[in-house]
């Protein structure tokens, strides 16, 4: 749609009553000369509130319907409280926030009841966070004289039925977003629409993973062909590092799509990894913003970016993450290990981040989310028992105590001499490298050091690449 602009709005721009407000001002401002389709998560801290909620209803705990349904009822009539005048406005907001609170409370009531918690009864407690603060926005929004109505995402975005990791079908969500939406937009009303939530073709209840409300925005903005997309967010932007490790980093105001993919890949927290995925061929631009700094320009994403004259645009770290290493001489020259050693991984949906191997291939090594090395362990052991058996393979190891950090730019393809430069400065800093990869696209250079050596490692790029100067 011509001119449209999709915004969406993280959990601590809406983590309360006055975050509401900014929120729907900013819409509003925006929404007063050209369409508007927001986009929300849920208010910070309740999803995790909700799944630990879930959690505890399965082991039987009959208080945690009870709990749960009082925080969350607690909350958010607090900010109808302080933010709808409207009486008739305020009743009807109410009791639609009492029913989806309801709601929650018997799927926890009945989990605890079957002492069980299935995939599909997960993501219909934990997306009702994102149900009842798009009620809220889109109430403060008509406070302000925006037409504005909440529009659950299962009424427009369509995933297949993976439960555990569902991917968006775009011919699908296309269909049925435009159908759904663009005559809203036609009529003057603002849509605010549940971030992070899915449905598949039979309108069952999915979810994009955590963080999944800027997926959402993007799966929307290609689909509808908007003109811009804004992630509103409590940072100014991407910056050059994280701040709390690299206190130079500096923000970035203008990155590539590429770039900023590769950032959200290997850990920062500023996207969901996936968000591009839907706009890399669209070329429609999109913003990394502060919401409770609006006048500021923050961070642009475009196709080609802004050209570094160092190579490296900025550089991240990612814990919470093991490395695992499968190795003995008698791998040496046997087909299939490496092979075998990934189907192992992959039958137990382990996220691989990072692959190295040795030039003797006496060792292969790969990185996994901590949250994944006990299954994939297991799973190793199971598949090469026999090889472990007979000493072919000598070892299969865990080792938690590690740290990923990347350094990315689009220019680092075909300029000589970044490798070089930035081990060397991991040298004279002191920094042991543990294990290297760099992927074929050549946008990134990444490694693994000990989790105590991260934030040395990271100010030793930082600096070496002169990042904290103004471009």
């Amino acid at each position: 749609m011509a001119n449209l602009a999709v915004m969406k709005f993280g959990g601590t721009s809406v983590g309360d009553a006055a975050g509401i407000c900014r929120a729907a001002e900013i819409i509003a401002s925006t929404a007063r000369e050209q369409p508007v389709v927001a986009v929300v998560s849920a208010m910070s801290g309740i999803t995790n509130a909700l799944i630990a909620a879930a959690g505890n209803s399965a082991t039987g705990d009959q208080n945690a319907a009870i709990e749960i349904a009082e925080a969350l009822r607690l909350r958010h009539h607090a900010v109808i409280d302080a933010t709808i005048k409207a009486e008739a406005r305020r009743t009807e907001l109410s009791a639609e926030i009492d029913r989806i609170v309801a709601g929650v409370g018997e799927l926890c009531h009945g989990t605890a009841l079957l002492r069980e918690l299935t995939p599909r009864t997960l993501a219909a407690i934990s997306t009702a966070g994102e149900r009842l603060s798009a009620r809220l926005l889109a109430a403060a929004l008509c406070e302000l004289a925006i037409t504005s109505l909440a529009i659950d995402a299962t009424e427009v975005i369509v995933t297949d039925d993976d439960y555990a990791r569902p991917e968006p079908l775009m011919k699908e969500t296309c269909v049925r977003a435009t159908a759904r939406l663009l005559p809203l937009l036609e009529e003057g009303v603002t849509p605010v629409v549940t971030g992070f939530i899915g449905a598949t073709t039979k309108g069952i209840v999915t979810t994009l993973g955590r963080g999944g409300s800027d997926y959402s925005a993007t799966i929307l903005g290609a689909t509808l062909e908007a003109d811009k997309i804004i992630i509103w967010t409590d940072v100014d932007g991407v910056l050059t590092a994280d701040p709390r490790l690299v206190p130079q980093a500096r923000l970035l105001s203008e990155i590539s799509y590429n770039e900023a993919a590769e950032l959200a890949y290997f850990g920062a927290k500023v996207l969901h990894p996936k968000t591009l995925r839907p706009v890399a061929d669209s070329l429609i631009p999109v913003w990394i913003r502060n919401s409770s700094a609006p006048e500021r320009a923050g961070t642009k994403i475009t196709r080609r970016g802004q050209p570094s004259e160092n190579g490296v645009k900025a550089i991240t770290a990612m814990t919470n993450v093991s490395l695992i290493t499968v190795g003995g001489r008698g791998i040496v020259g046997v087909i299939g290990v490496a092979a075998k050693t990934f189907a192992a991984a992959a039958s137990v949906r382990a996220n691989v981040l990072l692959i190295s191997q040795s030039s003797s291939e006496s060792d292969i090594c790969f990185v996994v989310d901590s949250g994944d090395a006990e299954r994939t362990l297991g799973s190793l052991k199971k598949s090469f028992a026999a090889d472990l058996l007979h000493h072919h393979v000598e070892h299969i190891a865990v080792n938690p105590d590690i740290a990923v950090i990347a350094a990315v730019g689009e220019n680092m393809r075909g300029t000589p001499g970044i490798a070089g430069r930035l081990f060397s400065a991991l040298g004279r800093r002191g920094v042991n490298v543990i294990a290297i990869a760099q992927g074929s696209s050549e946008y990134n250079v990444s490694f693994v050091v000990e989790a105590a050596a991260m934030q040395d490692a990271a100010i030793a790029i930082h600096e070496e690449f002169d990042l904290g100067r103004a471009s």
